[in-house]
């Protein structure tokens, strides 16, 4: 019995801390801007496998006890599973459905295997009893978390059922200890084993937390196949269709899905153990079906109730993001020189290709009654369609690729945003001195009549340093997560980077320019879709509840946008999805500046849109001694391509909701340093302004060199140099 327990404790440990390594793993990877290895997931399973399944075969061969043999066996059969399950993680993270859909196929082609050995076990008075504790371990799933699409939501049961069918052939019947208290330890392995073989990223740890304690109900209800099945199908229904694998990564932050994944799960397992300890001294006999019927309904009203109270009932897929083959033809807007006027065209010849290129799509879509919104500044259409509707588009003559457009689903609370407690008295803050933005201000230069547009988590519209700037009007602020409809920020970010290109109280700097501001990333995680409703609305702003095809007004455009973000292949970007966007926006004399990435200091980090994008001027960070930050992302090795230029993004100091002000690190930090030296110069010689590729030139022949010794080349770890404001306003004076 010692071995067995041993045994037993070694694979519940060894499948912990595997499985929570590889998932951390996964979460650096991501951090580093690396991808995910395909092979990661499958490897560890087999791993996990292999040291679990050594001990469990000596245990079936080695006892005399057939009891504790059997129990060898069990765990042999699990530890394989685990394996052959965990082979499906090879489908990429994104496509969770396809992911499904393969273990629900493993799982089954498992089970029909085990059926030929499986014990009879067809107590069906015990059916109704698995339902009731079924639906109590779901509850909070319903109560805190939110299904994803229609087929993923079925690929998510299908799995579910197929496990809760492999569990109830390796669990019931008459094999192993008879008393439940024996029983359930047995069972509660053997779950942890399935469990982790099954779900990708953080949903297996949802199900570590949530699965195993099920045992011990399941002991329970071991005379009935049935019974087991049902219950070990529902709880691993909660993590499987109510967590999408993706948004348990830590890019989201410490108080998002991922956090409201766990707490689901850690209620499921209490609510199982309660079920456990009842059914354990209440079952022993075979009770009456109406008293399991009561349960039922009970049961089934609470989690019903907990759903329509509480919950996010419906459904909240991701959609997909399709591109047209034709794209506005701006090549010639350069030769007119009325800036205004060359929005004004631009605007005109985007809006006028997607509504002609776009009908007859937009006519079928309509046909099959699928919801979509067109979109201009790259001509393509947000679609709420599944992967069958995927492959239809893609093979229509005139869609160029079909895009995963990623949706966050909801969770029950957000976190409190970003405070500050850094105390500021009014003078120039170490990195404004840095970049001599402040010997500019000596000059009279400040930045009035530029406007600068921020694409970001949202702006606290009421700080101090921010309130005075804000352009005004019911076309400067545009939230189409939540329909805010003056400016406010949920997380902080927003109100940071702005903060340090227009920001009063010495914080900013270009304090005298006006900005105007979009919600693209309320919670971290965005899609091709919701930047660029953003970077529309930057091109023509429009009134609250406008459309942005009709209703834009291009003179009202931002004239400098500064984007902290990026749109990596996990948020659904390929490396051109956004190119048109930037393109179209240079074109019209905006000047879009994006932050490097905090990919370093690996060569050729700069990967992600749209930094890597030759029309952005994209900027990387360096230190408060001038060296080039670890974390800023680098161009290709002894390449003269990106970054731009670098700038102050360590330590810096600047506002955040609330009315404070603290210190981030970031190339989010130093991104917005460029955008404010851009609205000094066209503030200080405005027949610069729309002049794109003139003001990047002065931007780059004007930077100071950098301090350190380059890794990957000193063009690729800091481009053209640090940043300085002073002599790139001096040069546009006389340019």
């Amino acid at each position: 019995m010692v071995v067995t327990v041993a045994a037993g404790a070694w694979a519940v440990a060894v499948t912990v801390v595997l499985q929570a390594g590889t998932w951390l793993v996964e979460q650096g990877l991501i951090a580093a801007d690396l991808p995910r290895a395909a092979w990661l997931g499958p490897v560890v399973g087999w791993l996990d496998a292999l040291l679990v399944g050594v001990p469990a075969v000596l245990l079936a061969l080695l006892p005399r006890a057939p009891v504790l043999r059997a129990i060898g066996r069990t765990w042999t059969v699990g530890a394989l599973l685990l394996g052959v399950l965990a082979s499906a993680r090879a489908v990429p993270v994104q496509h969770n459905g396809a992911y499904l859909l393969v273990v629900a196929g493993l799982a089954t082609a498992g089970a029909l295997v085990l059926r030929r050995w499986a014990a009879p076990a067809k107590d069906r008075r015990l059916l109704p009893w698995a339902v009731a504790a079924g639906l109590g371990v779901l509850t909070p799933w319903l109560c805190l978390a939110a299904l994803g699409g229609p087929l993923e939501t079925l690929a998510a049961a299908a799995a579910a059922a197929a496990l809760g069918w492999l569990a109830a052939l390796l669990l019931a019947g008459d094999a192993g200890p008879r008393r439940v208290w024996l029983r359930g330890p047995v069972a509660a392995v053997t779950l942890v084993l399935l469990a982790g073989g099954t779900g990708a990223s953080g949903v297996t740890l949802a199900l570590l937390v949530a699965l195993p304690v099920l045992g011990f109900p399941a002991a329970a209800l071991s005379r009935s196949r049935g019974a087991v099945a049902t219950l070990v199908g529902f709880g691993a229904l909660g993590p499987l269709g109510f967590v999408e694998p993706v948004q348990t990564s830590l890019l989201l932050g410490l108080r998002d899905v991922g956090w409201w994944a766990l707490v689901a799960a850690a209620v499921a397992l209490l609510v199982g153990l309660l079920f456990g300890l009842g059914y354990g001294l209440g079952l022993r006999r075979s009770p009456r079906r109406w008293v399991g019927a009561v349960a039922v309904a009970t049961l089934g009203a609470t989690a019903l109730t907990g759903c329509v109270a509480v919950g996010h009932p419906g459904m909240y897929g991701d959609t997909l993001f399709v591109v047209l083959k034709e794209q506005a033809d701006l090549s010639d807007l350069a030769f007119i020189h009325d800036v205004k006027a060359r929005r004004a065209e631009a605007y005109h010849r985007l809006v006028g290709t997607a509504e002609r290129s776009q009908a007859d799509l937009r006519h079928d879509l309509t046909q099959l009654r699928l919801p979509f919104t067109p979109f201009y500044l790259v001509n393509g259409l947000e679609v709420a369609g599944d992967p069958a509707i995927r492959t239809l588009l893609a093979q229509r003559p005139d869609v160029d690729r079909v895009l995963l457009n990623p949706r966050l689903r909801p969770i029950p609370a957000r976190p409190a945003p970003l405070r500050g407690h850094v105390q500021v008295d009014g003078s120039p803050q170490s990195n404004i001195a840095a970049i001599g933005a402040n010997k500019v201000w000596a000059t009279g230069v400040t930045g009035p009549g530029i406007v600068i547009g921020i694409s970001d988590s949202g702006v606290d519209g009421r700080h101090p340093a921010l309130a005075g700037a804000y352009r005004t009007g019911e076309d400067s602020w545009y939230d189409p997560w939540n329909g805010t409809r003056f400016p406010t920020d949920d997380g902080g970010h927003g109100t940071h980077v702005l903060g340090t290109a227009v920001g009063s109280n010495g914080i900013g700097v270009a304090p005298g320019a006006r900005w105007i501001g979009c919600v693209d990333l309320p919670r971290n995680l965005g899609n091709p879709a919701s930047y660029l409703r953003c970077l529309q609305f930057m091109l023509a702003p429009f009134g609250y509840g406008g459309d942005a095809l009709r209703d834009g007004r291009a003179d009202r455009a931002a004239d400098v946008l500064v984007n902290s973000w990026a749109c990596p292949e996990l948020e659904g970007c390929d490396a051109g999805t956004l190119r048109p966007a930037i393109h179209a926006l240079t074109s019209a004399g905006i000047f879009v500046v994006a932050a490097a990435g905090n990919g370093g200091p690996r060569c050729d980090s700069i990967s992600e849109p749209p930094a890597p994008y030759p029309e952005a001027f994209t900027v990387g960070a360096v230190d408060g001694a001038g060296q080039v930050a670890a974390f800023s992302s680098r161009g290709a090795r002894f390449a003269d391509s990106k970054p731009d230029l670098v700038a102050p993004g360590v330590g810096v100091v600047s506002a955040l909701p609330g009315g404070g002000y603290g210190a981030l690190d970031g190339t989010s930090m130093a991104a917005p340093h460029a955008a404010g030296a851009v609205a000094l110069m066209w503030a200080a010689n405005p027949k610069l302004i729309g002049d794109v590729p003139g003001t990047a030139a002065l931007l780059r022949r004007t930077a100071k060199p950098i301090a350190d010794a380059p890794g990957c080349g000193r063009r690729a770890d800091g481009g053209a140099g640090i940043l300085d404001a002073d002599a790139a306003v001096r040069a546009a004076r006389i340019s």
